[in-house]
Protein backbone atom coordinates (compact mmCIF):
# COMPACT_ATOMS: atom_id res chain seq x y z
CA UNK A 1 0.00 0.00 0.00
CA UNK A 2 1.59 3.28 -0.99
CA UNK A 3 0.47 4.81 2.66
CA UNK A 4 2.08 2.17 4.38
CA UNK A 5 5.29 2.87 2.27
CA UNK A 6 4.91 6.51 2.55
CA UNK A 7 4.96 6.64 6.12
CA UNK A 8 8.20 3.97 6.27
CA UNK A 9 10.23 6.96 4.29
CA UNK A 10 8.56 9.42 6.77
CA UNK A 11 10.23 7.20 9.71
CA UNK A 12 13.15 6.88 8.03
CA UNK A 13 14.17 10.29 7.89
CA UNK A 14 13.25 11.20 11.37
CA UNK A 15 15.11 8.34 12.46
CA UNK A 16 18.06 9.62 10.26
CA UNK A 17 17.87 13.25 11.51
CA UNK A 18 18.55 11.38 15.30
CA UNK A 19 21.77 9.23 13.58
CA UNK A 20 19.62 5.99 13.81
CA UNK A 21 20.12 3.37 11.22
CA UNK A 22 17.12 1.68 9.32
CA UNK A 23 16.44 -1.79 8.39
CA UNK A 24 13.53 -2.74 6.05
CA UNK A 25 11.92 -5.94 6.15
CA UNK A 26 9.78 -6.91 3.26
CA UNK A 27 7.10 -10.03 2.74
CA UNK A 28 8.31 -11.30 -0.86
CA UNK A 29 6.77 -14.62 -1.06
CA UNK A 30 4.51 -16.81 0.57
CA UNK A 31 3.64 -20.73 0.60
CA UNK A 32 0.30 -20.91 1.83
CA UNK A 33 -1.99 -18.43 3.49
CA UNK A 34 -1.13 -15.77 5.59
CA UNK A 35 -2.48 -12.45 7.45
CA UNK A 36 -0.73 -10.06 4.96
CA UNK A 37 0.46 -11.11 2.03
CA UNK A 38 3.64 -10.29 -0.30
CA UNK A 39 4.24 -6.91 -0.26
CA UNK A 40 3.39 -5.72 3.25
CA UNK A 41 6.56 -4.04 4.67
CA UNK A 42 8.02 -2.69 8.31
CA UNK A 43 10.83 -0.84 8.84
CA UNK A 44 12.78 -1.20 12.19
CA UNK A 45 15.07 1.34 13.36
CA UNK A 46 18.31 0.83 15.57
CA UNK A 47 16.79 1.43 19.05
CA UNK A 48 14.38 -1.74 18.45
CA UNK A 49 11.27 0.57 17.41
CA UNK A 50 9.26 -0.99 14.80
CA UNK A 51 6.78 1.10 12.32
CA UNK A 52 4.15 -1.01 10.35
CA UNK A 53 4.26 -4.78 11.03
CA UNK A 54 4.18 -8.13 8.71
CA UNK A 55 1.36 -9.95 10.24
CA UNK A 56 -0.59 -10.11 13.12
CA UNK A 57 2.29 -9.47 15.79
CA UNK A 58 3.86 -12.98 16.10
CA UNK A 59 6.24 -12.56 13.34
CA UNK A 60 7.76 -9.44 14.20
CA UNK A 61 9.66 -10.23 17.41
CA UNK A 62 11.75 -12.69 14.88
CA UNK A 63 12.20 -10.52 12.05
CA UNK A 64 13.20 -8.01 14.72
CA UNK A 65 15.98 -10.45 16.20
CA UNK A 66 17.41 -11.62 12.80
CA UNK A 67 17.49 -7.50 11.79
CA UNK A 68 20.49 -7.56 14.17
CA UNK A 69 23.13 -8.41 12.03
CA UNK A 70 22.06 -6.95 8.96
CA UNK A 71 22.31 -2.96 11.23
CA UNK A 72 25.88 -4.99 12.35
CA UNK A 73 27.13 -5.38 8.61
CA UNK A 74 25.01 -3.66 6.20
CA UNK A 75 24.61 -6.98 4.19
CA UNK A 76 20.90 -8.16 3.41
CA UNK A 77 19.30 -11.52 4.16
CA UNK A 78 16.25 -13.46 3.72
CA UNK A 79 14.20 -15.61 6.95
CA UNK A 80 11.24 -17.48 6.65
CA UNK A 81 8.43 -17.82 9.26
CA UNK A 82 6.51 -20.88 9.41
CA UNK A 83 3.35 -20.19 10.31
CA UNK A 84 0.97 -23.79 10.51
CA UNK A 85 2.69 -24.48 13.76
CA UNK A 86 2.65 -21.04 15.55
CA UNK A 87 0.00 -18.93 13.56
CA UNK A 88 -2.59 -21.27 12.55
CA UNK A 89 -2.51 -19.58 8.76
CA UNK A 90 -1.02 -22.36 7.16
CA UNK A 91 1.98 -20.53 5.30
CA UNK A 92 5.22 -19.81 4.95
CA UNK A 93 6.65 -16.41 4.72
CA UNK A 94 9.78 -15.65 3.10
CA UNK A 95 11.28 -12.27 4.00
CA UNK A 96 13.68 -9.55 2.84
CA UNK A 97 15.84 -7.93 5.41
CA UNK A 98 17.87 -5.62 3.95
CA UNK A 99 19.69 -2.09 5.12
CA UNK A 100 16.87 0.90 4.01
CA UNK A 101 18.75 3.70 3.29
CA UNK A 102 17.84 5.43 -0.41
CA UNK A 103 20.00 7.22 -2.28
CA UNK A 104 19.77 11.07 -1.99
CA UNK A 105 17.97 12.15 -5.44
CA UNK A 106 15.34 9.41 -4.47
CA UNK A 107 13.31 11.46 -2.19
CA UNK A 108 12.62 13.98 -4.60
CA UNK A 109 11.13 12.07 -7.21
CA UNK A 110 9.12 10.50 -4.26
CA UNK A 111 7.95 13.67 -3.20
CA UNK A 112 6.59 14.39 -6.81
CA UNK A 113 5.75 11.05 -7.45
CA UNK A 114 3.26 11.38 -4.55
CA UNK A 115 2.35 15.01 -5.64
CA UNK A 116 1.50 14.28 -9.18
CA UNK A 117 0.37 11.48 -7.99
CA UNK A 118 2.22 9.27 -10.64
CA UNK A 119 2.15 5.10 -10.24
CA UNK A 120 5.52 3.55 -8.86
CA UNK A 121 7.35 -0.04 -8.52
CA UNK A 122 8.92 -1.38 -6.39
CA UNK A 123 11.48 -4.43 -7.55
CA UNK A 124 12.37 -7.13 -4.16
CA UNK A 125 14.99 -9.20 -5.32
CA UNK A 126 15.57 -12.28 -3.29
CA UNK A 127 16.19 -16.31 -2.59
CA UNK A 128 13.51 -18.70 -0.76
CA UNK A 129 16.98 -19.87 0.74
CA UNK A 130 17.99 -18.40 4.04
CA UNK A 131 20.70 -16.50 4.73
CA UNK A 132 22.59 -13.87 3.15
CA UNK A 133 23.16 -14.41 -0.76
CA UNK A 134 24.64 -11.88 -3.25
CA UNK A 135 23.03 -9.39 -4.96
CA UNK A 136 19.57 -9.09 -2.28
CA UNK A 137 17.81 -6.29 -2.34
CA UNK A 138 15.29 -3.34 -3.84
CA UNK A 139 14.90 -0.56 -5.73
CA UNK A 140 11.92 1.69 -6.57
CA UNK A 141 11.19 2.86 -10.31
CA UNK A 142 9.67 6.01 -10.75
CA UNK A 143 8.80 7.29 -14.34
CA UNK A 144 11.36 5.05 -15.91
CA UNK A 145 14.19 5.80 -13.34
CA UNK A 146 15.64 3.50 -10.85
CA UNK A 147 16.87 4.16 -7.84
CA UNK A 148 18.08 1.99 -5.18
CA UNK A 149 16.84 1.26 -1.36
CA UNK A 150 19.85 -0.12 -0.06
CA UNK A 151 23.29 1.10 -0.39
CA UNK A 152 24.40 -2.34 -0.40
CA UNK A 153 23.71 -3.34 -3.91
CA UNK A 154 25.22 -5.76 -6.36
CA UNK A 155 24.49 -7.91 -9.20
CA UNK A 156 21.41 -9.29 -8.94
CA UNK A 157 22.04 -12.95 -10.48
CA UNK A 158 19.68 -15.22 -10.72
CA UNK A 159 17.42 -13.95 -8.03
CA UNK A 160 14.17 -14.34 -7.57
CA UNK A 161 11.83 -10.66 -8.76
CA UNK A 162 8.92 -9.67 -6.77
CA UNK A 163 7.74 -6.71 -8.40
CA UNK A 164 4.46 -4.57 -6.20
CA UNK A 165 3.20 -2.12 -8.31
CA UNK A 166 2.11 0.92 -6.66
CA UNK A 167 -0.50 3.26 -7.45
CA UNK A 168 -1.44 6.66 -5.89
CA UNK A 169 -2.02 7.24 -2.33
CA UNK A 170 -6.12 7.22 -2.47
CA UNK A 171 -8.04 10.06 -1.81
CA UNK A 172 -11.63 11.17 -0.22
CA UNK A 173 -13.01 13.88 -1.21
CA UNK A 174 -15.26 15.35 1.00
CA UNK A 175 -18.09 18.23 0.16
CA UNK A 176 -19.49 19.43 3.43
CA UNK A 177 -17.89 20.35 7.02
CA UNK A 178 -20.77 19.86 9.49
CA UNK A 179 -20.52 16.68 12.39
CA UNK A 180 -20.70 13.72 10.20
CA UNK A 181 -17.94 15.32 7.78
CA UNK A 182 -15.71 15.63 10.71
CA UNK A 183 -16.08 11.61 11.67
CA UNK A 184 -15.84 10.56 7.96
CA UNK A 185 -12.73 12.44 7.75
CA UNK A 186 -11.20 10.83 10.85
CA UNK A 187 -12.11 7.79 9.60
CA UNK A 188 -10.70 8.25 5.80
CA UNK A 189 -7.60 9.36 7.29
CA UNK A 190 -7.32 6.06 9.66
CA UNK A 191 -7.88 4.19 6.91
CA UNK A 192 -4.45 6.03 5.35
CA UNK A 193 -6.55 7.79 2.70
CA UNK A 194 -5.23 11.12 2.01
CA UNK A 195 -8.78 13.74 2.67
CA UNK A 196 -9.73 16.87 0.94
CA UNK A 197 -12.77 18.69 2.99
CA UNK A 198 -13.96 21.56 1.06
CA UNK A 199 -17.03 23.58 2.76
CA UNK A 200 -18.53 26.44 1.69
CA UNK A 201 -17.36 29.96 1.16
CA UNK A 202 -18.90 31.64 4.43
CA UNK A 203 -19.00 28.60 6.71
CA UNK A 204 -16.57 29.67 9.55
CA UNK A 205 -14.07 26.43 9.18
CA UNK A 206 -10.48 25.76 9.06
CA UNK A 207 -8.24 22.40 8.56
CA UNK A 208 -7.70 22.27 12.53
CA UNK A 209 -11.69 21.39 12.38
CA UNK A 210 -11.16 17.95 10.33
CA UNK A 211 -8.51 15.82 12.28
CA UNK A 212 -6.52 14.05 9.60
CA UNK A 213 -7.58 16.30 6.57
CA UNK A 214 -4.99 16.79 3.96
CA UNK A 215 -6.54 19.61 2.68
CA UNK A 216 -8.94 22.01 3.27
CA UNK A 217 -11.04 24.71 1.18
CA UNK A 218 -13.88 26.98 1.67
CA UNK A 219 -14.84 28.22 -1.88
CA UNK A 220 -17.58 28.68 -3.65
CA UNK A 221 -18.29 24.91 -6.28
CA UNK A 222 -17.48 26.92 -9.04
CA UNK A 223 -14.30 27.88 -8.30
CA UNK A 224 -13.25 24.47 -7.50
CA UNK A 225 -9.65 22.55 -8.49
CA UNK A 226 -10.60 18.99 -10.02
CA UNK A 227 -7.45 17.97 -11.58
CA UNK A 228 -6.32 15.82 -9.23
CA UNK A 229 -9.58 13.64 -9.32
CA UNK A 230 -8.70 10.30 -10.84
CA UNK A 231 -9.80 6.66 -10.42
CA UNK A 232 -8.19 6.40 -7.04
CA UNK A 233 -10.34 9.27 -5.60
CA UNK A 234 -13.93 8.66 -4.12
CA UNK A 235 -16.52 11.34 -3.66
CA UNK A 236 -19.07 12.18 -0.88
CA UNK A 237 -21.25 14.97 -1.05
CA UNK A 238 -22.53 15.97 2.15
CA UNK A 239 -22.98 19.61 2.80
CA UNK A 240 -26.98 18.95 4.19
CA UNK A 241 -28.01 21.88 1.69
CA UNK A 242 -29.82 20.51 -1.41
CA UNK A 243 -28.32 24.01 -3.48
CA UNK A 244 -24.80 23.53 -2.89
CA UNK A 245 -24.93 19.21 -3.55
CA UNK A 246 -26.54 20.31 -6.88
CA UNK A 247 -23.56 22.75 -7.52
CA UNK A 248 -21.26 19.99 -6.73
CA UNK A 249 -22.60 17.45 -8.33
CA UNK A 250 -22.91 20.01 -11.66
CA UNK A 251 -18.95 20.81 -11.51
CA UNK A 252 -17.59 17.56 -11.05
CA UNK A 253 -20.05 16.02 -13.96
CA UNK A 254 -16.66 15.56 -15.95
CA UNK A 255 -14.58 13.86 -13.72
CA UNK A 256 -13.84 10.42 -13.51
CA UNK A 257 -13.52 8.95 -9.68
CA UNK A 258 -14.39 5.98 -8.53
CA UNK A 259 -17.13 6.85 -6.31
CA UNK A 260 -19.43 9.60 -5.83
CA UNK A 261 -21.63 9.08 -2.71
CA UNK A 262 -24.76 10.87 -2.22
CA UNK A 263 -25.83 11.55 1.80
CA UNK A 264 -29.37 11.70 3.00
CA UNK A 265 -32.69 9.20 1.56
CA UNK A 266 -33.58 8.11 -1.94
CA UNK A 267 -36.26 10.69 -1.96
CA UNK A 268 -33.66 13.19 -1.89
CA UNK A 269 -30.79 11.42 -4.22
CA UNK A 270 -34.21 11.24 -6.78
CA UNK A 271 -34.94 14.96 -6.44
CA UNK A 272 -31.41 15.75 -6.77
CA UNK A 273 -30.67 13.46 -10.11
CA UNK A 274 -33.76 14.64 -11.46
CA UNK A 275 -32.66 18.57 -11.59
CA UNK A 276 -29.24 17.50 -12.39
CA UNK A 277 -30.28 15.71 -15.35
CA UNK A 278 -32.47 19.00 -16.59
CA UNK A 279 -29.04 21.05 -16.28
CA UNK A 280 -26.75 17.64 -17.74
CA UNK A 281 -29.34 15.91 -20.06
CA UNK A 282 -26.08 14.93 -22.27
CA UNK A 283 -24.45 13.23 -18.79
CA UNK A 284 -22.47 10.40 -19.78
CA UNK A 285 -24.15 7.01 -18.09
CA UNK A 286 -20.61 6.03 -16.87
CA UNK A 287 -20.67 9.14 -14.36
CA UNK A 288 -24.38 8.02 -13.28
CA UNK A 289 -23.19 4.81 -12.74
CA UNK A 290 -20.43 6.26 -10.23
CA UNK A 291 -23.28 7.74 -8.26
CA UNK A 292 -24.19 6.00 -4.98
CA UNK A 293 -27.30 7.25 -2.76
CA UNK A 294 -28.14 6.91 -0.36
CA UNK A 295 -24.35 6.32 0.44
CA UNK A 296 -23.18 3.63 2.88
CA UNK A 297 -23.99 -0.47 3.30
CA UNK A 298 -27.05 -1.70 5.00
CA UNK A 299 -25.90 -2.00 8.29
CA UNK A 300 -27.99 0.00 10.47
CA UNK A 301 -25.65 3.03 10.95
CA UNK A 302 -27.29 5.62 13.44
CA UNK A 303 -24.81 7.84 14.94
CA UNK A 304 -22.30 10.23 12.61
CA UNK A 305 -19.38 7.40 13.60
CA UNK A 306 -21.77 4.73 12.24
CA UNK A 307 -22.40 6.18 9.11
CA UNK A 308 -18.89 6.87 8.67
CA UNK A 309 -18.17 2.99 8.81
CA UNK A 310 -21.01 2.93 6.47
CA UNK A 311 -19.80 4.89 4.22
CA UNK A 312 -15.90 4.05 4.20
CA UNK A 313 -16.99 0.11 3.63
CA UNK A 314 -19.11 1.02 0.64
CA UNK A 315 -16.47 2.77 -0.46
CA UNK A 316 -13.97 -0.26 -0.33
CA UNK A 317 -16.57 -2.55 -1.73
CA UNK A 318 -16.59 -0.69 -5.29
CA UNK A 319 -12.86 0.09 -5.48
CA UNK A 320 -12.10 -3.65 -4.61
CA UNK A 321 -14.72 -4.76 -6.80
CA UNK A 322 -17.02 -7.22 -3.80
CA UNK A 323 -20.16 -7.42 -3.04
CA UNK A 324 -20.23 -7.00 0.78
CA UNK A 325 -21.33 -10.08 2.32
CA UNK A 326 -20.79 -11.86 6.08
CA UNK A 327 -17.26 -13.87 5.29
CA UNK A 328 -19.01 -17.06 7.01
CA UNK A 329 -20.96 -17.46 3.91
CA UNK A 330 -18.36 -16.83 1.48
CA UNK A 331 -16.98 -20.48 0.00
CA UNK A 332 -12.78 -20.79 -0.58
CA UNK A 333 -10.32 -18.43 0.59
CA UNK A 334 -10.69 -14.71 2.30
CA UNK A 335 -8.14 -13.22 0.13
CA UNK A 336 -8.35 -13.99 -4.06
Amino acid sequence: MTHEFKTIVEHYLIAKNEGLKSVLATVVDLDGSSYRKPGVRMLILENGTMIGAVSGGCVEKDVLRQSESVFKTGKPKMMTYDGRYRLGCEGILYILIEEFSPEKRFFKAFENALLNRNPFNINCFYSKAVGEHEGLGSDIQINNEVYNLSTHTKARGSLSVFTESLQPCFKLIIFGAEHDAVQLCKLAHFNGWEVTVVSGPLESKSIQDFPGATAFFSVSPDTLELNSIDNETAIVVMSHNFANDLKYLLEIKDTKPAYIGLLGPSKRREKLLSQFIEYCPDVEESFLDRLYGPAGLNIGAETPQEIAISIISEILSVIRAQTPMPLKEKLGRIHT
